[in-house]
């Protein structure tokens, strides 16, 4: 009895760190919701009030425990000497002069340096002609063909992911969808994207809505989600946003190694459910060719250079061109049925 007395006073003695008394670290976020060009509902305060997005995440952190939240929309708040206490960046911005590149670099090296970073929806509608930082983020918008209004289909490509799994294999949004210029396939590993083939708006290209990268030493989260407030107040999106943020903290593991062989095979698919619908094909039997025929890496690599040309063309201004050019792409692949 005196022994195990003695043993419990030593470890009350010991520093938090090896003792049992040990807590709980608590991360620090810094949510930076400043609008240069279009400002979102979702980030638009009304009086002293936190708008609905920064509510939101606010609200994550407190639920969760994780952490705290200091939302601004002042990005000179950005700083070395701020970022030293800071864990996770999260951007839900928009303007191409938010920042240069002496303020964008601090912010970089902390990144690189092993931290967090969280983009949502107009994160890739800011500084879109400066490299440094759409190619950290991997995308800039380039319109959004699927808007507030439209309930889009969301297909799972990692379903056990950690930041994913609470999603299901599909599901389904009502919120503003973006295509992106300076995206790079296989910088990234996409988590999901639009399942064109269920969609009301099809566009006969891949469309990646949300990914996930190892930037030097630090993580990037993405999701195009989060235009619409009603996104914010979801249960499942909260919790995917939680994910996230814990994934990027390097408090879950996942992987971000790359999948463009994932992304070209829907970027075939979403050409299929252009192109068999307007020819009055089986969307499905062509899906099925084209998963078989991609096998072959160089055929593959050229018809989707055949439909990245494709989406060069203005089918508004030259309606006949584009008819011909998918008609000749599919013809292509149905070549590759099996006799």
């Amino acid at each position: 009895m005196k022994l195990a007395i003695r043993v419990l006073g030593l470890l009350l003695l010991l520093p938090p760190a090896l003792g049992l008394a040990q807590e709980k670290k608590k991360y620090k976020l810094l949510f930076l919701t400043q609008s240069q060009g279009f400002k979102h509902g979702s980030v638009t305060r009304k009086g002293e009030a936190l708008a609905p997005a920064e509510t939101s995440v606010t609200q994550v952190g407190q639920e969760s425990g994780l952490f705290d939240a200091e939302c601004t929309q002042d990005v000179t708040t950005i700083s070395a000497e701020k970022l030293k206490g800071v864990d996770v960046v999260m951007f839900y911005t928009t303007g191409d002069k938010l920042m240069d590149a002496a303020s964008f670099a601090p912010l970089d090296e902390w990144l690189k340096g092993g931290k967090a970073f969280v983009g949502a929806h107009s994160a890739t509608d800011t500084l879109k002609n400066f490299k440094p930082y759409y190619e950290m983020i991997n995308g800039s918008f380039a319109g959004h063909p699927w808007n507030a209004g439209e309930t889009v289909t969301l297909v799972n490509h990692d379903p056990s992911h950690v930041t994913v799994k609470m999603l299901g294999d599909e599901f389904q949004f009502k919120d503003e969808i973006y295509q992106y210029s300076h995206y790079d396939p296989k910088a990234v590993r996409v988590l999901y994207s639009l399942n064109m083939s269920k969609c009301k708006t099809r566009m006969p290209y891949h469309v990646p809505v949300c990914w996930v990268r190892e930037y030097g030493q630090g993580r990037v989260f993405y999701t195009n989600l989060g235009h619409n407030e009603g996104t914010w107040q979801n249960v499942k999106f909260k919790e995917h946003l939680l994910a996230g943020i814990r994934w990027a903290l390097k408090l879950e593991e996942g992987s971000a190694v790359p999948n463009p062989d994932v992304q070209a095979l829907e970027g075939m698919k979403s050409f299929l459910a252009v192109a068999a619908g307007e020819a009055g094909k089986n969307y499905d039997e062509l899906a099925a060719v084209a998963k078989s025929a991609a096998k072959d890496g160089a055929w593959l690599e050229k018809t989707l250079a055949d439909i990245a040309a494709l989406r060069k063309i203005d089918g508004k201004k030259d309606p006949d061109k584009r008819k011909a050019e998918l008609t000749r792409i599919l013809e292509e692949i149905e070549k590759k049925r099996t006799p």
